[in-house]
């Protein structure tokens, strides 16, 4: 059996506000109906106020509140989040065993791109993003909300290398709904957005302005290791 074949650049979908469940749905048929030949996909989306569970999610860590608000229970990674308005949601259906300059890339490598990719964006608006061991996401390095998380990360990555699934990223958000949860299995741990830490954007704009920043860091090829 052969590899799959190399493909253009992801193809960037703008879903606008659609519901949880009826995109769930569908990324779970693209990836049921992709070939090898399929290209990969970007969905850029936001959502209504939704909670999801990921696959070893603890209802434990839905805390008071939170039945004011839906809860769907998902096959991605990670613990409970909060998705809603004002926050840039991708999705990512790729193929990682796809051929591709450097060879084929793993969950691994995949994680720390797309963690690398929100991080350039910040950067871009003067935020410093950073990650932390063993809780996949981004938090932010400093300032008056040192620790408080960002972004959100919760893949899909079946047996045979496709994934489903994304990122988060809070723009500019109602942050209440984080409170009434653990976020990420987190008990304390503070959710902030960008407009808390000071940078004013458009959601619209760090939308693109992430996927092509995704699309960029995927296609770029670490060099090799030097040994003298």
């Amino acid at each position: 059996m052969t590899s799959p074949t190399p493909t253009e650049p992801a193809l960037i979908r703008h879903l606008g506000l659609a519901d949880y469940d009826s995109t769930f749905a569908a990324m779970r048929a693209f990836t049921d109906a992709r070939t090898p030949d399929t290209r990969d996909e970007l969905w850029i989306v936001e959502h209504p106020p939704v909670f999801t569970l990921g696959l070893g999610a603890d209802r434990g860590h839905l805390l008071a509140g939170a039945d004011t608000i839906p809860v769907v229970q998902t096959d991605r990674g990670g613990e409970v989040t909060f998705h809603g308005p004002g926050q840039v949601v991708i999705y990512m259906l790729m193929d990682l065993r796809r051929n591709k300059p450097g060879g084929k890339l793993y969950a691994r490598q995949f994680v720390n791109k797309i963690e690398q990719a929100i991080i350039n964006v910040l950067g871009a608006y003067n935020l410093v993003g950073e990650r932390v061991d063993g809780a996949p996401g981004i938090y932010m390095a400093g300032g008056p909300k040192q620790g408080a998380k960002i972004a959100a990360l919760g893949l899909k990555v079946r047996g045979n290398g496709c994934t489903y699934h994304g990122l988060s990223l809070n723009v500019a958000m109602d942050l209440a709904p984080f409170s009434w949860i653990n976020p990420c299995g987190y008990a304390g741990l503070e959710t902030t957005d960008m407009r808390t830490v000071g940078a004013t954007a458009v959601l619209s704009d760090v939308q693109q302005q992430l996927a092509d920043e995704l699309i960029s860091v995927l296609a770029h090829v670490a060099e090799p290791a030097v040994h003298e």
